[in-house]
């Protein structure tokens, strides 16, 4: 995608312009460290919504991953990086911070889909830990959506997001015979 010093031109200019977003976030009472899980589509808002947090991000090992683990440590989280395919064990780097009292993110449906069904990366952390599975749901203010498999959101520079965190739980599918 970038070379070196495109790439870290590019991280610099895309987390100033996460910085710009207005964050109204809404949290339950018992909102407290646990596993922040996003869309795959709403990696943005999500990585804008948390920064400087300290929150550990678990990124994939894509081209794309290069680029958005850049950002995201630009925007104060700390990175891990792996996927279900690849580096998976890695995600026991996030069960530390876990068990430190931090917080930790990932996206529920992984770096490849399908979108809108969670990985079991994500279950697993959580029940591990014994730390809650939080969903973070976004509405976007002024954005467009990119056409790939996810639906990518890309909130406006200066737009206003509102991002509501949930429990997260697994909708079981029901056997109708």
């Amino acid at each position: 995608m970038f070379d070196g010093f495109r790439a870290k031109m590019a991280s610099f200019l895309v987390s100033l312009w996460l910085r710009s977003l207005r964050v109204r976030l809404e949290t339950p009472e018992t909102f407290g460290p646990g596993i922040l899980g996003t869309w795959h589509r709403d990696l943005l808002a999500s990585c804008a919504a948390f920064k400087d947090m300290g929150v550990h991000a678990f990124v994939s090992q894509s081209k794309d991953g290069d680029f958005f683990s850049a950002t995201a440590k630009r925007l104060g989280y700390a990175v891990t990086r792996g996927s279900g395919s690849h580096g998976s064990l890695n995600v026991r780097h996030l069960l530390e911070s876990l068990n430190g009292g931090h917080f930790a993110g990932m996206a529920l449906d992984g770096p490849r889909g399908p979108a809108g069904i969670a990985k079991p990366g994500s279950l697993w952390l959580s029940r591990k830990s014994g730390r809650p599975l939080w969903e973070i749901q976004v509405q976007y203010g002024k954005h467009f959506t990119l056409n790939g498999w996810d639906k990518f959101v890309i909130p406006f520079p200066m737009s206003t997001i509102v991002v509501r965190i949930k429990y997260f739980c697994q909708k079981q599918k029901e056997d109708v015979s």
